[in-house]
């Protein structure tokens, strides 16, 4: 970047941007939270006079192609992801895209090129990369405290909500726009987590179904996949059943990590060598270190980021498998 500040702007400025994302962005020293878009006017102009914006647009090209804006942070539904995203990379600048990438993985393929061609930073927020409790756990299996890995299980359920029960229209079940419903908003989050802790994975496939006939999208998925390491791997994400779990058990040949992908609760280990119990706070803005990474990377002051484009697009290749898609 030319200039010691860069400008970012925002498309979409819905519930992610309120806390967890759009104030790390103007917290982070070098960032500045320039502009945001979004097409009802009124809202608008109420989220900008709430976080301090100077700078409105209710069309995104306007933002996209503005002199004033450096880069920009895609926030909006994965449906219009390759929409604005083929835009930004026509106006040459980086871009950060809300996870996943896009709903299937051709179009997830489309945007990747689309940056690389270009020699483009692409960032997705998968920023769980680069949360410090997460750290930890990597830091545990890189010092081998558990041995050779063998496997990894999963497990997430949650009942359905009030407004999947209504049927009221939810864009996060409408297949349309997240063919795996809930799976693709959650599970993309542990599979990519799944992928920076154990390396990559070249065998996938799993069953996935409606069992209420509550939305369009799929409730109910079963998965299992291979790492290229030789570590297998499992996991169930069911989003009717009548108790909310979020439990993972990576198992070595000398211990175990256990800990949540969503919930607050400690991270766990149980070897031979080592038992430890560790609670770690996640930051109030939850990218907040996500974001300090992109600066970070941005301004040459680090070589890679942890979430980039290349690793967000082998997330939608695993869940493209797993979904048969």
């Amino acid at each position: 970047m030319n200039h010691k500040t860069i400008r970012w702007g925002i498309i979409g400025c819905g519930n992610v941007t309120e806390l967890k994302s759009g104030p790390a962005y103007q917290l982070t020293e070098g960032f500045k939270l320039h502009a945001v878009m979004r097409r009802d006017a009124e809202k608008l102009l109420d989220y900008a006079k709430r976080h301090q914006i100077p700078t409105t647009y209710t069309n995104a090209d306007d933002l996209i192609n503005s002199p004033e804006i450096d880069a920009v942070y895609i926030a909006t539904p994965p449906d219009s992801h390759k929409h604005y995203a083929l835009k930004v990379a026509e106006a040459n600048k980086p871009c950060c895209i809300e996870k996943p990438l896009a709903p299937c993985y051709s179009d997830s393929l489309d945007i990747y090129n689309a940056f690389k061609n270009k020699n483009l930073p692409l960032f997705v927020a998968y920023y769980r990369r680069s949360l410090p409790r997460f750290l930890k756990v990597k830091e545990w299996l890189d010092k081998n405290y558990i041995g050779a890995v063998r496997h990894i299980s999963a497990y997430l359920s949650k009942p359905a909500s009030e407004l999947d029960q209504s049927k009221a229209y939810n864009w996060r079940t409408d297949a349309k726009i997240a063919p795996g419903g809930y799976f693709d908003d959650l599970a993309s989050h542990g599979i990519d987590l799944f992928v920076f802790l154990l390396g990559t994975i070249e065998k996938a496939k799993g069953i996935s179904l409606n069992q209420q006939n509550l939305y369009s999208a799929k409730d109910a998925v079963s998965a299992t996949w291979l790492h290229t390491s030789g570590i297998s791997g499992s996991g169930v994400w069911n989003f009717g059943c009548d108790d909310h779990q979020d439990t993972v058990t990576i198992y070595g040949n000398r211990g175990t990590i256990t800990f949540s992908v969503f919930h607050e609760n400690p991270i766990v280990l149980k070897s031979t060598d080592v038992n430890e119990t560790l609670f770690i706070d996640n930051p109030k803005h939850i990218q907040e270190f996500h974001v300090k990474n992109m600066k970070d990377y941005l301004f040459h002051l680090k070589t890679s980021h942890p979430s980039t484009g290349a690793s967000a697009l082998h997330t939608s290749w695993v869940m493209n498998q797993i979904l048969e898609l």
